[in-house]
């Protein structure tokens, strides 16, 4: 692996563990998303200004982005792409992502078997367990979580983020804000209620 593209992987894993998208580090940098893109596949150097602002805004030092003297082989960060959903559709039972609003990419090591998509939290009902309107939410696609856990949920066509409570034949979906009431179904009638998967990370939206 060249040097070029060490750095590059760096600045990715560091823009990552910050929640940043690629977009958002480039208005920080003062430049494009493009210009980001093509410093992390290495394509381009970033020179040291850049990487001085890099160590700024992500809080390391610039010898972060290099290999250690004592490193003799440098292991690859492994990242796995991602989709953004925007809506899904459950049609015959079979959910679909119906439409997606872009791709983003994760460490692999975040991953642990199973099927993963993000989806953007909307508005202020789950502000109590720190998720912000716009914040990027990593979900493991799956029918069912444990109580107390929170879950993206379909109602009515809409994907949601709900705290889920089960208790005698009855699920209560609970926001994380005062102001807005419990939803309360009952398991025999979930027709237009789906657990479509389990919160496993908030990337903040800066």
């Amino acid at each position: 692996m060249s040097l070029q593209r060490y750095v590059g992987e760096k600045i990715k894993e560091f823009r990552l563990k910050r929640g940043m998208s690629q977009e958002e580090l480039a208005d920080l940098l003062g430049t494009t998303k493009q210009t980001v893109s093509r410093y992390e596949i290495g394509e381009r150097k970033a020179n040291q200004d850049v990487l001085f602002k890099l160590s700024e805004i992500f809080k390391v030092s610039i010898d972060d982005f290099f290999p250690s003297k004592k490193e003799n082989e440098v292991k690859s960060i492994v990242f796995t792409k991602l989709p953004v959903v925007g809506a899904v559709s459950c049609g015959n039972g079979v959910l679909a992502y119906q439409e997606i609003e872009g791709y983003e990419e994760v460490p692999t090591s975040w991953l642990n078997g199973g099927e993963y998509f993000f989806v953007r939290a909307k508005g202020d009902s789950m502000i109590n367990a720190r998720i912000m309107d716009g914040d990027l939410l990593l979900i493991r696609r799956q029918e069912d979580v444990e109580s107390g856990e929170i879950a993206a949920v379909l109602i009515d066509d809409e994907i949601v983020l709900k705290r889920v409570y089960k208790t005698n034949g009855t699920i209560i979906l609970q926001s994380e804000n005062p102001k807005y009431q419990p939803i309360v179904v009952q398991k025999s009638d979930m027709k237009n209620v789906r657990i479509i998967g389990k919160l496993k990370k908030v990337v903040l939206n800066f």
